[in-house]
């Protein structure tokens, strides 16, 4: 198989599922290595595919529907979990999380939690490592995709009473 029908491949098995695939899984399937898998990615992006990465793969970003909206949010790392079930409870989609740093600039880490089962997977992942925010004293942006305005501000009421929306 050359790289062009590889590619092809790629694509095929994130339209599948709807799930990520990690880079891994897709070097099992296809038969080279991980590399080559992140080099492919970034080939298909630059072609103009919509592929985030995740913490638990690549996934395709077709088809996005609802309001795309972020929320600023400030917490201490054990407050993680409750800020993050606080918007998928409220039927909003996490898609990631970004902190604006001194030198880089806006750093983003790609999320795409829908469910606690998502962000129980995340946080546990999680362990040991720190989080984007802790360079910005807990202070971050989380970009949502959300059904309706409705939806955002059940997210935004849960974050203020859990002290965590940020409000200078």
């Amino acid at each position: 198989m050359d790289g062009k029908e590889r590619r092809k491949a790629i694509l095929e098995e994130l339209k599948g599922g709807g799930r990520p695939v990690s880079a891994s899984a897709l070097a099992r399937r296809l038969g080279v290595s991980r590399q080559i898998i992140v080099g492919d990615v970034a080939l298909l992006r630059s072609a103009g595919a919509a592929i985030a990465a995740t913490p638990r793969g690549y996934m395709l970003q077709e088809g996005e529907t609802g309001l795309r909206r972020q929320v600023a949010c400030r917490h201490t790392a054990g407050e993680m979990t409750a800020e993050l079930y606080a918007m998928v409870d409220n039927g909003c989609t996490v898609v990631d999380v970004i902190v604006e740093h001194p030198v880089y600039g806006q750093l983003t880490g790609g999320l795409q939690l829908k469910s606690r089962y998502d962000v129980d997977r995340f946080v546990e992942r999680s362990r040991g490592v720190s989080p984007l925010s802790l360079l910005t004293e807990g202070v971050h942006l989380h970009t949502l995709l959300c059904p309706d305005e409705a939806a955002l501000e059940r997210v935004r009421e849960a974050l203020r009473e859990l002290g965590i929306l940020f409000a200078p």
